[in-house]
């Protein structure tokens, strides 16, 4: 399959891209890119027009796989050779920038996908979800000169929802997908590289969570401050993690998701696995793509027939390494968004179990 990367800009298609990253993510808004074209010989070539603000499309083959804007265009020349730089991030890039547009600067009683709909349609993106049911979001504070992406980002937490962008440009509120890569990564056959990083130095053995961080209620008994405690039975030595609870309405059940989370995320990214691969595509030929799982069989690091979810993918082309592409794979775990609370409150004591 035709693998060539083609940068549509300022009224061109220029592909022959000597030096190629392209990197997207679930855990990274926007994708963006670095190209670079070396002509030895210098004219020899038709001229490049680019210029910094345009929009573009970068295609791989036919895939489309960013929409944006150039942000830096980098002509270069000297006696013997001509070069030219290009970067470039996804249109979103606008609502990390720039600040939150919001008429009366408080939210209330309305869904993740709207507010981030309304937030999002003043830089011309839309926004799609697909998860039903979502969560009324409770009344908060928009502050001055907050960018529209942490509004967004963080209702879209509250609501256990994933926030990245889409290759046409657009933003996406989803959770961890299922959809399959044919193939996937096997040892010996598409594996070039690979490593697997095992880390014990974030997990803990118990998480307990607490309603305050001060010790108030000792008359109604030891550990009256706590709402919920969970333990890590895969940690084999005492370690504990307190967090305060974050208190608004119905902030108990809150506190409790969150110590599950905060396990279960943290058990999860204790493995990292890290593949370099010979082409940008799987094994049906559809491209290495975030938010996707992936079989992965490593014998050599003791991984064997595991379903993990592909979290970010870089493309790269260069002279030193050829066509790869650089996958980062955890378990779908690690990829829950963390339950947060959007205005925090000071506790109620008369609202405490037993009070």
């Amino acid at each position: 399959m035709d693998d060539d990367l083609i940068l549509i800009a300022g009224a061109q298609a220029i592909s022959g891209w000597t030096d190629v990253r392209v990197t997207r993510g679930i855990e990274r808004c926007p994708s963006d890119f670095n190209l670079g074209l070396t002509e030895d010989f210098p004219g020899e070539t038709e001229e490049v027009i680019v210029q910094a603000g345009d929009p573009f499309q970068l295609l791989i083959g036919s895939d489309r796989v960013i929409t944006g804007y150039i942000d830096e265009y980098v002509p270069e020349y000297d006696a013997d050779s001509h070069s030219i730089a290009a970067a470039g991030r996804g249109k979103c890039q606008d609502l990390i920038d720039c600040s939150a547009v919001w008429p009366s600067g408080q939210i209330s009683g309305t869904s993740a996908l709207d507010v981030a709909s309304k937030l999002a349609a003043h830089y011309g993106i839309s926004v799609t979800c697909d998860i039903e049911g979502l969560p009324p979001i409770p009344q908060f504070n928009i502050f001055i000169g907050e960018s529209a992406y942490d509004i967004i980002e963080r209702i879209s937490r509250y609501s256990q929802l994933l926030v990245y962008d889409t290759p046409d440009g657009n933003l996406l509120l989803t959770q961890a997908h299922k959809t399959m890569h044919v193939g996937g990564i096997a040892e010996g056959i598409n594996a070039q590289h690979a490593r697997v990083r095992y880390s014990a130095s974030q997990r803990f053995s118990k998480y307990t969570v607490f309603t305050q961080s001060v010790e108030t209620f000792n008359d109604a008994g030891v550990g009256a401050n706590v709402i919920v405690t969970v333990e890590d039975v895969g940690v084999r030595r005492t370690r504990e993690r307190y967090i305060v609870a974050e208190a608004v309405q119905g902030y108990a059940d809150l506190a409790k998701r969150r110590a599950v989370w905060e396990m279960n995320r943290r058990v999860a990214r204790a493995a990292e696995i890290t593949v370099t691969t010979d082409s940008w595509r799987d094994g049906a030929g559809t491209l290495w793509t975030p938010n996707t799982l992936v079989p992965v069989t490593l014998p050599k690091l003791k991984i064997v027939d595991e379903v993990w979810l592909l979290g970010e993918v870089t493309y790269i082309r260069n002279e030193e390494e050829g066509t790869i592409a650089e996958l980062t794979i955890m378990r779908p775990e690690a990829y829950l968004p963390e339950p947060v609370a959007l205005q925090p409150l000071f506790v109620d004591a008369s609202a405490l179990p037993g009070a």
